[in-house]
């Protein structure tokens, strides 16, 4: 007599959960670089007015400011949300 063993099959895989969050997967580097290429850093220093922008700007020293300063980084953080649905506004 063969007896047949039912085993569990796993249960289906849930589908993949978007992330609602649109900067989800953006680096910092990369949103300071596209704005800096989009605006100009000095019209970025005009539109947030804070010294890594204004003075001497780079992607470096303004990263090494925006990590450690949270409302910056918002405000920096708004501004590319802001350019990227003027770009898709464009389009």
């Amino acid at each position: 007599m063969s007896e047949q063993h039912d085993t569990p099959s796993a249960p289906p895989a849930a589908p993949a959960k978007k992330n609602k969050d649109p900067l989800h997967g953006i680096t910092l580097e990369a949103i300071v670089t596209e704005l800096a290429h989009y605006f100009g850093w000095r019209e970025l220093g005009e539109q947030i007015p804070i010294r890594c922008f204004q003075q001497d700007p780079s992607v470096s020293s303004s990263l090494k400011f925006l990590r450690k300063t949270p409302w910056a980084r918002a405000k920096v953080e708004s501004l590319y949300l802001f350019m990227k649905r003027e770009q898709a506004r464009s389009r």
